[in-house]
């Protein structure tokens, strides 16, 4: 085993940040050490934090960092935030609002990037929330970015998916336009203290509940908080557990992982395919000189040759 990934096992924040960059970065190097750590995973829990800007995600997972580690857990945190049009890094830095964590050794923050990905998730969200999982954080965080329609790929890598809604900023209509139905575990109402409208962001979210029914049967508990108060934690740790401790969740695992060996297969391609003029392509299928079909029926067949 490399010194990299023995450091790594070990805990040492330092190579945790080095390794970061790497995997963040694609670099070549990146691919060679999730293979040492890939045995040492599976026992994190990932969970998602998806929601419009503004609700409030990031004060939740303040608030859910303190809480684990009043318990003692181990905690790793993605922030994914919009790129910088000027560095490529992440724009907004979410982690200036978990300053309080800085100094904490069971506590790692990364800000993530999204660098154009959609779906609110950077592209190497699934491989950090790995990297996580082998220095022994025992609880991964993932916040989204803030995108709105876009949000749902965060339960294509979370265990259990939290939907932060807030009164009064029309996330009654977002619930039915971004499918996130079918998406959240927990629904968590922030921002509670809002009079009159918690309780008519729950009767929308109940009604939508009415009209639908998962494929596991589960019914997505709603929960009140006021992140800024630290109201509402415990119970929103109580709720994401208990859909935790309910059989199904291996098989989501199994379901993520498809996915997920589709998606990495998609890239390996298209590296495979890096060479090929699409521009080229193109234009004679759109002269209707050749088709499609047969163009990509030929790449496929140089390709498996």
């Amino acid at each position: 085993m490399t010194e990299l990934a023995t450091k790594i096992l070990s805990g040492d924040a330092r190579s945790l940040a080095r390794a970061a960059t790497a995997i963040e970065n694609r670099s070549a190097a990146a691919e060679s050490l999730l293979k040492e750590l890939f045995p040492h995973t599976g026992r994190a829990t990932v969970i998602g934090l998806t929601g419009a800007a503004g609700a409030g995600k990031s004060t939740l997972t303040d608030r859910l960092i303190h809480e684990l580690r009043r318990e003692n857990k181990a905690v790793g945190v993605l922030a994914v935030d919009p790129t910088s049009p000027y560095t490529g890094g992440a724009f907004l830095g979410d982690r200036i609002r978990m300053l309080s964590h800085h100094a904490d050794p069971g506590v790692f923050i990364r800000s993530m990037a999204t660098r154009g990905h959609l779906g609110g998730l950077a592209a190497a969200a699934t491989d950090m929330a790995l990297l996580l999982d082998a220095a022994g954080k025992e609880f991964v965080l993932i916040e989204t970015v803030g995108v709105g329609q876009d949000e749902v790929e965060i339960a294509k890598v979370a265990d259990v998916t939290v939907v932060v809604l807030v009164p009064g900023m029309g996330d009654d209509v977002q619930v039915i336009k971004a499918g996130i139905m079918e998406i959240a575990d927990v629904f968590v109402i922030n921002k509670a203290d809002q009079s009159g409208g918690a309780d008519r962001l729950e009767r929308e979210i109940l009604a939508l509940q009415s009209l639908s029914t998962r494929h596991d049967g589960w019914v997505p508990p709603i929960v009140r908080t006021v992140a800024t108060e630290g109201q509402g934690i415990v119970e929103t740790l109580a709720a994401i557990r208990s859909f935790l401790v309910r059989s199904g969740v291996k098989d989501r695992a199994v379901a993520n992982w498809s996915l997920r060996l589709r998606e990495m297969l998609r890239e390996r391609l298209l590296e495979q395919f890096a060479n090929i003029d699409f521009q080229a392509a193109a234009a004679e299928v759109a002269a209707r000189r050749s088709d499609p079909y047969t163009i990509t029926n030929a790449w496929l067949k140089k390709w498996l040759a």
